[in-house]
């Protein structure tokens, strides 16, 4: 965590004690960057304030201020719409090849039976997604509502390619529990299949009503302007709810399950042996070329 103060500023208890629990919520993601709704929402899971355009307000406010003031980490928010871009540079080729190794990754999944994908509806959740993904060595997407026909199309054409390699591709689905929320899933499941040429399978991991019934995260009103409403309304009745609601460790916890129900475990353990080995060679490489060594010495 990074704490920098640029201003002076005179909290008072209440706001304080909110900074505190902000930075609680912050420390229980692990490092993850935040977007400002995720810390709004999980604060009003817990109780600490109402569901309020108010309430985010004020919340914002607070991170803004406690940012400037020092109480709150720079690297805990982030914007991931906005960043620099360009060129990784080395000062070495030897640092060139270390950091390569350090890098370099074989595909683990090539030799298994299912070839997992795991895909979240909003961008707000790839930080959350991603660090559990990237533990899992998944691949993982964030469609951003309904997923635009191209990637659609990109996508349904890369799992034709794992079937054509003998691999049953297998989406993992994580999306609010709304209207279109919940209509996103039969409609990656229809898209990717039809692209695909093939019945691909889609599986609903979140946010499904046993775990709102479990966790109790806090209900919004379903957006009565949505064209799927009145069915929605049939089957949930007319309140909705935010992924971001869900505990971080409660999604990689959905999430970790589900990949590894379809992992087999001995071909993972053989495919982690040869990374390790080829990972160890481009080290020695590495270290020949600091000491000024050719390959054939």
């Amino acid at each position: 965590m990074t704490y920098l103060a640029y201003k002076k500023k005179n909290f008072g208890a209440d706001a304080l004690k909110t900074i505190e629990e902000i930075n609680a919520i912050i420390e229980e993601y692990d490092g993850v960057p935040l977007y400002l709704r995720q810390v709004y929402y999980q604060m009003v899971a817990r109780g600490m304030i109402e569901n309020s355009v108010k309430s985010y307000g004020r919340v914002g406010d607070l991170v803004s201020d406690g940012r400037m003031a020092g109480l709150i980490s720079w690297l805990a928010i982030e914007d991931r719409n906005r960043g620099l871009m360009g060129y990784e540079t080395f000062e070495t080729p030897e640092g060139a090849v270390t950091s390569l190794a350090d890098r370099y990754r074989i595909d683990l999944w090539k030799d298994q039976e299912y070839r997992p994908e795991i895909w979240v509806e909003k961008a707000a959740m790839e930080g959350v997604v991603g660090s559990i993904a990237n533990e899992l060595r998944v691949d993982f997407f964030a469609c951003r509502g309904y997923n635009s026909q191209s990637e659609q199309w990109r996508a349904g054409k890369r799992l034709q390619g794992y079937i054509a390699k003998g691999q049953r591709p297998i989406i993992f689905h994580l999306g609010d529990h709304d209207p279109s929320g919940i209509d996103m899933t039969r409609d990656n499941r229809d898209r990717l299949s039809l692209f695909a040429g093939t019945q691909i399978i889609v599986v609903r991991l979140a946010l499904n009503m046993d775990q709102i019934d479990q966790y109790n995260p806090p209900p919004n009103p379903a957006k009565v302007s949505d064209s799927r409403f009145e069915d929605y309304r049939r089957k949930f009745g007319d309140e909705s709810w935010e992924l971001d609601a869900l505990a971080p460790n409660v999604i990689h916890d959905l999430i970790r399950n589900a990949v590894l129900q379809v992992r087999n475990e001995k071909l993972w353990q053989q495919a982690e042996a040869m990374e390790d080995e080829d990972q160890s060679m481009i080290k020695d490489a590495a270290a020949r070329m600091a000491r000024g060594e050719d390959d054939d010495q």
